[in-house]
């Protein structure tokens, strides 16, 4: 199950890469998400994958005596995937405006200087 995962992971970090790297503007917010999943997975892969119970204490008990779920990678998750909402919510916000601005998504039209009359 975990080579499954880490196989997707490797997946996911190369596809981002490779979007990012392309000239549309798109393709970049595109790369982005595929990198924030990535990150996601490895978070998730790196907490270990434990089928088992809530960490949960009974009253009685003092501590942990059954495998439970560590709760600290899943809140990293949350946390991770609140910013990448954020962060994807201003990337398309600035593309719209960019795009209104320029009419293109190619990112060498932002680099070329209006040619202006003389």
């Amino acid at each position: 199950m975990e080579l499954l995962l880490v196989i997707l992971l490797g997946v996911l970090y190369a596809a981002g890469i490779f979007m990012l790297l392309r000239r549309s503007m798109v393709k970049l917010l595109i790369g982005l998400i595929l990198l924030g999943n990535g990150a996601n997975l490895m978070i998730f892969l790196a907490g270990g994958i434990t089928r088992g119970k809530p960490p949960v204490i009974d009253d009685a008990a003092k501590l942990f005596t059954d495998i439970y779920a560590d709760p600290i990678p899943q809140a990293l998750i949350l946390t991770a995937i609140v910013i990448s909402f954020g962060l994807q919510a201003f990337a398309i916000v600035l593309l719209k405006r960019v795009y209104v601005l320029i009419n293109s998504d190619d990112l060498d039209d932002l680099n070329t200087p209006e040619e202006e009359d003389i």
